[in-house]
């Protein structure tokens, strides 16, 4: 980032601030958890008063979850401003991508710690304080299902009656598009979740869509904010259980933790504050490690075709297999299928590894 970006940045934001002359953004920082949208970190400084905000700037084309729709997500943030659900408050939307070569927008930076790649051992070590924070995750998954659409303005955000089967074509259309050959353990997935389908929960809700440990901040034990909003609409909350019991536990989270909330504790603790009953879970569980799978094969086909050096993304290709067999022993699907090509070729993951010690 330069003094030009600053600058650009600084008047733009002077005129959303009604033109004030005395505008000057500062402490330019790029967050580099995360692989969908790309997070910057400034200070704007207006006569005198400095506000800390993040901005959220739509990746370099193609990235890793298209289509994107930074409106879309900033109407949303806009809408749970005055509900107890702890996303950031939305503050000015850039849609031309005139100002900083891509559409953004700009959001309150709210404090906190998020616990995506390891927890300190003084966290660790505590069991009550990992508890509460389970509790605290379960409290805001449970808000963003209560949230009241018609008062909030989200009823018409999108038609959710048919979540599971547009979903299910997205992802689906994904792996066709991606895809370098045949993909049997994945496709036998996509196959089996439809021949398995349940009928979705009746109560159409908001759906978070990326309801993982990484996603939620921490001040102390307190729960501070809840981010990443890419892939909330309208549709089936039991998605959002689905998808959380599959990362439940992950290594380096908050729930891997002694103290934390068993996954059937979590699913309990859901059910008693919304009152909605967890239904078909190893379908729903299946169904989130699809998705996840997919997601990962999508960021290995960036690096595969040169889009990105990103050896994170490359490494995690390397999670295809286990996630997909995973969901299969969910489904009772006991056949040992052939995952393809799903890694990045030998020739790119060499390249990234040498771009990568060249750096170090």
């Amino acid at each position: 980032m330069n003094g030009d970006f600053e600058r650009r940045l600084g008047s733009w934001v002077a005129t959303q601030l009604r033109g004030s002359p005395a505008v000057s953004v500062e402490g330019l920082d790029r967050v580099d958890i995360g692989h969908s949208a790309e997070t910057l970190l400034v200070s704007v400084v207006c006569d005198g008063l400095r506000r800390d905000v993040a901005i959220r700037m739509r990746p370099e084309p193609p990235g890793l979850l298209e289509p994107y729709d930074l409106g879309r997500q900033f109407a949303i943030l806009r809408a749970l401003e005055p509900t107890p659900v702890r996303a950031p408050a939305a503050l000015w939307f850039e849609p031309t991508g005139a100002v900083l070569g891509r559409e953004f927008y700009v959001m309150e930076r709210l404090p906190g710690q998020v616990y995506e790649r390891g927890v300190p051992d003084e966290v660790a070590a505590d069991p009550e304080r990992i508890r509460h924070m389970c509790e605290g995750m379960v409290e805001q998954i449970a808000a963003i299902h209560r949230v009241d659409l018609v008062a909030a303005g989200l009823d018409s955000l999108a038609d959710g009656r048919r979540y599971l089967e547009h979903e299910l074509e997205h992802w689906a259309s994904e792996i066709e598009r991606v895809k370098r050959g045949p993909l049997p353990a994945l496709e036998g997935l996509v196959a089996a979740l439809r021949a398995q389908q349940p009928e979705q929960s009746p109560v159409v809700t908001l759906v978070h869509g990326d309801s993982k440990p990484g996603n939620f901040a921490f001040v102390d034990d307190e729960l501070s904010a809840v981010f990443d909003w890419e892939l909330a609409t309208l549709g089936d909350p039991l998605a959002d259980i689905g998808w959380a019991e599959t990362l439940w536990g992950v290594p380096g989270s908050v729930t891997a933790c002694p103290g934390a909330f068993s996954a059937d504790e979590f699913v309990a603790r859901w059910e008693e504050l919304t009152g909605l009953a967890a239904r078909h879970r190893p379908w729903y569980r299946a169904f989130g490690a699809m998705k996840m799978a997919v997601i990962l094969l999508v960021g290995a086909s960036l690096v595969d075709a040169g889009h990105s050096d990103d050896v994170r993304l490359m490494e995690m290709a390397y999670g295809i297999r286990p996630t997909t067999q995973a969901a299969l022993r969910d489904l009772g699907v006991d056949a040992t299928l052939d995952d393809g090509p799903v890694l990045p070729r030998k020739e790119r993951r060499d390249a990234v590894r040498r771009a990568k010690a060249e750096v170090a």
